[in-house]
């Protein structure tokens, strides 16, 4: 199993009491992992490094499938040929290094990889500062502005992902991410300590499983709503994107103008609302 925590030994200090004691204490685990891209047609193969992110371990090929797709790299599981650890000299517990190969039919556009970005774990894919550049890229056409669930229901949503953060548990240092169906049911989540890195498990393993563009999904997030992490819900054609935390301006402009439904501060049976509020029905 791959290794998601870590135990260290720490000294607790208790103001009331002035007390130490010695302690161990669970931490989640941050390392890099490389996303490498092999491409071309048959005789002119390429293999080039097109991401290092720092994440928890776990869920890697969920990872680099949910990121190439969000950045437009690929459409669906029809563009791979395969998924694999690039290391095969390190056991699978350690391995740092996801190869996805491509159909050496699909074509690849070079400008993209050229921009071989570095993502942190807290700060998301540099280098995107407008919608413009979203624009630039095809996704799924979102779903009309109609009714899919109630406020009500909504509302519950972040105690239920809260309760499904088994490794947070643990640590209390992880953000998560999880889609909802209309009717209120879980169908997958993801965490990480990287908010961008959850939601692009996420969508890999809605992709993974052909279920990609989520038309009826709703993306729960444990933190607040960055442009980024509006663009990859926008990629993977989510409808509706909630959160604990708030969004950013330009996260409300990017989702007012291709008709995502954003809602922040759901929390204590209130919500705020702040695009395409037709999806949500309040009596």
């Amino acid at each position: 199993m791959t290794r998601s925590t870590t135990h260290v030994s720490i000294l607790k200090y208790e103001r009331s009491t002035a007390a130490t004691e010695r302690k161990e204490d669970v931490l989640a685990v941050e390392e890099p992992l490389e996303i490498r891209l092999l491409y071309g047609p048959e005789g002119q193969r390429q293999e080039r490094a097109i991401s290092i992110t720092m994440r928890t371990p776990g869920a890697d090929e969920d990872l680099a499938l949910g990121f190439l797709l969000t950045e437009g790299i690929l459409q669906d599981t029809s563009d791979v040929v395969s998924v694999q650890a690039g290391s095969a000299w390190l056991p699978a517990a350690e391995q740092n290094q996801m190869v996805v190969a491509l159909s050496p039919e699909k074509e690849v556009a070079l400008d993209r990889l050229e921009r071989h970005f570095y993502t942190s774990s807290s700060c998301g894919v540099c280098g995107k500062a407008s919608i413009d550049a979203v624009r630039a890229t095809s996704f799924p056409a979102i779903p009309p502005p109609v009714p899919m669930l109630s406020a009500a229901l909504l509302s519950t949503f972040p105690d239920r992902l809260r309760e499904a953060q088994a490794v947070f548990d643990a640590t209390g240092g992880l953000h998560a991410a999880a889609l909802f169906r209309p009717d209120g049911q879980i169908a997958w989540v993801r965490e990480d300590v990287g908010r961008h890195n959850a939601v692009d498990k996420l969508i890999g393993a809605a992709l993974q499983e052909g279920e990609v563009p989520l038309g009826d999904g709703i993306l729960q997030l444990s933190g607040r709503i960055s442009f980024e992490l509006v663009q990859k819900a926008l990629m993977a054609g989510i409808p509706i994107v909630t959160a604990v935390g708030a969004p950013s301006s330009l996260a409300v402009e990017l989702a007012r103008e291709e008709g995502i439904t954003l809602v922040g501060f759901v929390r204590n049976g209130k919500c705020n609302i702040y695009t395409w509020e037709e999806r949500i029905t309040t009596h």
